[in-house]
């Protein structure tokens, strides 16, 4: 049996990790800037996580739901603790596709309609309801394909006022990244998440913050649209959360009312994923790294635009985008060969720099160093 081949795959195979670097099966390191889709948000190999994740599973690593679980407690404690919303309620899964399929459930179960407002080059995920409000029809199977979902431009504040005049009291949910990952770190603004805000009110609609990429501390606030003001009524997480061990939630307004079989996991939620969780938010905590991101973010940031070849930066904190022009759509590659450092890509010419939140100013100088090289070269 071979494997079912969907992915594009460097040639490279890492064997060891430590900090932001990466060793390959040769011994050769790297520098990682990218964490596997902003999934390492502490650095590979914390002492502390762990330490956490090998206690637990000398004691217990799994079972399910039906018993008491109380690291999923602690777990919800600590998170509202540090995202500031401790009067929210927490629901574990595995994976952002998962918590973003929940939350848009949750949202027609509250409100009984049918309805989702999603936007263009949006990412929500691969399962049905979630990579229906995806902007790529490409991932849409026939099966996920609906009559359900509304896609506006992003940002356009007068065809969302438009989307609630048409469609009023049928809209269920609105659902957006703070900042899109996959569509270009393209960041929504202040006043169009005000405005969602002030529309679901008006119009009883759900609105629904995406923040698997772009939350759990990568910009500097601990969700992605907290820069706004304003509070969502669900919020998504999981890649950064459990830095590798599959883990996802949805933090969940105090205004929704939990009953029995409105939703479920088998894994969600487990021992071992929680206590991963845990050791993550001790972390981010202990180490202040909330402001490590904003600190190094503003930094990468300001340092980035003073490339004369870079067309644009965009993003905040530790979630950056640097688009070039399309004829130096091969420098993301030539920074990984040459300069062995691991990037990611929104399109061929946007490179995503997606490091852990521990990342030093030394770290930062290094890949500077390594784009200045590369653009002088082409």
């Amino acid at each position: 049996m071979d494997l079912f081949n969907v992915y594009p795959i460097n040639p490279i195979n890492i064997v060891r990790a430590k900090g932001s670097s990466v060793w390959d099966a040769s011994g050769t390191e790297y520098l990682d800037l990218y964490g596997g889709h902003a999934v390492i948000s502490i650095g590979h190999g914390h002492p502390h996580y762990v330490e956490s994740i090998t206690n637990q599973l000398h004691q217990i690593g799994f079972y399910s739901n039906s018993v008491e679980i109380p690291l999923q407690r602690q777990l919800a404690r600590q998170l509202g603790e540090i995202s500031g919303k401790d009067d929210y309620a927490l629901f574990l899964c595995n994976s952002g596709a998962e918590a973003n399929e929940n939350a848009l459930k949750l949202a027609s179960f509250h409100n009984g309609r049918k309805k989702i407002i999603a936007f263009t080059k949006s990412f929500h995920g691969r399962t049905s309801l979630a990579v229906a409000a995806t902007d790529n029809p490409a991932i849409v199977a026939p099966v996920n394909q609906t009559d359900n979902v509304v896609f506006l431009p992003f940002n356009d504040e007068e065809a969302l006022t438009g989307a609630f005049q048409d469609f009023g009291e049928e809209i269920s949910a609105v659902i957006i990244e703070g900042i899109q990952g996959v569509g270009g770190i393209r960041e929504a603004s202040i006043s169009f998440l005000r405005l969602i805000r002030s529309l679901c009110d008006t119009h009883e609609a759900v609105f629904i913050a995406d923040a698997v990429q772009c939350g759990y501390g990568r910009t500097g606030d601990f969700y992605s649209q907290d820069y706004a003001g304003i509070n969502a009524d669900i919020y998504s997480m999981a890649k950064g959360m459990g830095n590798g061990f599959p883990i996802g939630a949805i933090s969940i307004s105090p205004k929704f009312k939990a009953s029995f079989g409105m939703l479920g996991t088998t894994f969600g939620g487990n021992h071992l994923a929680c206590a991963a969780a845990i050791a993550v938010l001790d972390i981010i905590q202990r180490e202040c790294l909330l402001e490590n991101a904003r600190h190094i973010g503003n930094y990468l940031i300001t340092e980035l635009k003073k490339f004369d070849k870079v067309k644009e930066v965009r993003g905040r904190g530790l979630m950056i985008g640097v688009e070039l022009p399309a004829e130096l759509s091969d420098v993301k590659k030539d920074l990984l060969v040459k300069n062995r450092i691991f990037t990611g890509e929104a399109k061929p010419n946007v490179i995503r720099i997606l490091p852990a939140l521990n990342i030093t100013s030394a770290i930062a100088d290094t890949f500077l160093t390594a784009l200045d090289e590369r653009l002088k070269t082409v």
